[in-house]
């Protein structure tokens, strides 16, 4: 499976569509007045999520900018694009109304995309499928999720959350007030590792100053990366500092729509484990097994594995 399945299509592609129309996955420079809409038109999205899938959705392990707030509202950034979201009401705080669908990936049928999967002869991925209906990859810069999934190791979500929250606020540029984008890696460049390390980063700043050192000499680096076919991307990036099979996979699952990828972390070896008899896997044979009997669309399945597990499996 050298190739990818794009979003928006029925049938495999190589070239998968990951970032917004007319713009690039590496700028996190603050929006014009022509990508700042005032007054912000309000959008109706992610209309046919039900609150559990909505909250996969937004704060599952897939992107780290997304918050919910006391009145139960979401405000999220991703690129150059944020929003705040009211009852699947989405008031565009910075960006255009075509970033924000993008990135939530509103052009896609996602229930069409997991009728696909192999529910039919998997008795436990129905169910995940039904816990979670409409369940969805975002779209995402590859360079933010490969800086975030750096931040990752033996971290949780919420830990991974405050990582980036802290670069963007130290690092990053506020192109509109209390919105604060993620450093691009040209930018991280210049930033001492102590700078770092005051992000809350820990030993993972070494990996991130080194990465950004390198990125910065290529910076059509990450941009090639995302348009080659699965197998050569993470060829790729498993060879930066820090990057190993599950962060390349996040990685290119999540910000390069290579959906044959299947990451695997703690929760889908305990229910690959559990639900499929594969105690005593190494992660590395359990990707294998995942993409060979998942398919094309494995990256899919695993979100819905993974959101079942932490939610149902404990």
């Amino acid at each position: 499976m050298s190739g990818s399945t794009n979003y928006n299509s029925p049938s495999p592609a190589s070239t998968p569509t990951s970032s917004p129309p007319s713009s690039t996955t590496t700028s996190n420079a603050p929006a014009s007045s022509a990508d700042s809409p005032s007054p912000s038109p309000d959008l109706r999205v992610l209309a046919d999520l039900d609150p559990a899938t909505l909250a996969e959705t937004l704060d599952g392990g897939q992107c780290f900018r997304w918050r919910r707030t006391a009145d139960g509202s979401w405000t999220g950034c991703s690129g150059t694009s944020a929003a705040r979201l009211v009852d699947r009401t989405a008031t565009l705080l910075v960006g255009t109304p075509e970033s924000l669908r993008h990135h939530l990936a509103e052009d896609v049928d996602w229930r069409a995309l997991a009728d696909r999967l192999p529910w039919r002869t998997d008795a436990h991925l129905a169910r995940c499928i039904d816990a979670f209906p409409g369940l969805r990859i975002l779209r995402q810069p590859l360079s933010e999720t490969l800086l975030c999934f750096l931040c990752s190791a033996t971290k949780q979500i919420v830990q991974i959350k405050r990582m980036a929250d802290a670069m963007a606020a130290r690092l990053g540029v506020a192109p509109s007030p209390g919105i604060h984008l993620l450093p691009t890696w040209d930018r991280l460049a210049r930033v001492p590792e102590e700078e770092l390390r005051a992000c809350g980063l820990g030993f993972r700043a070494r990996w991130i100053a080194q990465t950004a050192a390198f990125l910065a000499k290529r910076p059509r680096w990450v941009d090639e990366t995302a348009a080659l076919p699965y197998a050569e991307a993470k060829a790729r990036l498993v060879g930066l500092p820090g990057v190993g099979e599950k962060i390349a996979d996040c990685a290119l699952l999540f910000g390069a729509a290579k959906l044959e990828a299947f990451p695997v972390d703690v929760w889908l070896l305990r229910a690959m484990s559990r639900r499929y008899g594969l105690e005593g896997w190494t992660p590395a044979h359990i990707a294998h097994f995942g993409r060979v009997h998942f398919g094309p669309l494995a990256g899919l399945a695993q979100q819905y594995l993974f959101a079942w597990e932490r939610r149902h499996g404990r």
